[in-house]
């Protein structure tokens, strides 16, 4: 039985691209530009990767929906601004899996088949890894921008800076540790 999955990506590149690299597998990948074509999608789909980023969506909020829509399918969250609280969060929310950008096709069929990723740690609990304060930095602008529903604006102002300061900020890349 062939297995089906759905992309919510606003990306057509990328969507091209993996549903090539699905095909060769054996595998049927269709594409939903946005939130809306997503959840109109039938039949149910076994698996969804989705996007963080959909131009003026945020993947974060249509999570929810996805997980109500399509109870059985396992969520792949992929994004290209990966964050310690916007794992967190999609995790949260019902996903099983979240992926930094740039993911090959092995990596995101195999994240369907791994175990759930394990719940968030209290807080309290030791961690072994402590990221930098520029990591730290870019890691809280995240959540302060999920915080405000991805507006910029709001976010500066929480922020205490200037709009435009913040946009240069985010169209640079994360700090890596």
């Amino acid at each position: 039985m062939m297995q089906h999955f759905l992309l919510v990506d606003d990306n057509p590149t990328f969507a091209t691209l993996l549903e090539r690299g699905f095909s060769r597998r054996g595998l049927r990948l269709v594409w939903a530009q946005d939130g809306a074509a997503a959840l109109a999608w039938t039949p149910a789909p076994d698996g969804i990767i989705l996007d963080l980023n959909l131009g003026t969506e945020s993947g974060l909020q249509l999570l929810p929906a996805l997980c109500r829509q399509f109870p059985q399918a396992r969520i792949v969250v992929l994004t290209g601004y990966a964050s310690i609280s916007t794992a967190v969060s999609a995790v949260k929310l019902g996903a099983t899996q979240y992926l930094p950008k740039p993911a090959d096709v092995d990596t995101l069929i195999a994240a369907f088949s791994e175990p759930d990723l394990p719940p968030a740690p209290m807080v309290g609990e030791l961690v072994a890894f402590q990221p930098s304060v520029r990591k730290q930095s870019w890691e809280y602008v995240q959540f302060v921008l999920q915080r405000h529903g991805g507006n910029i604006s709001a976010a500066a102002r929480a922020l205490n800076m200037h709009r435009r300061t913040l946009q240069r900020m985010l169209q640079k890349k994360p700090a890596a540790r």
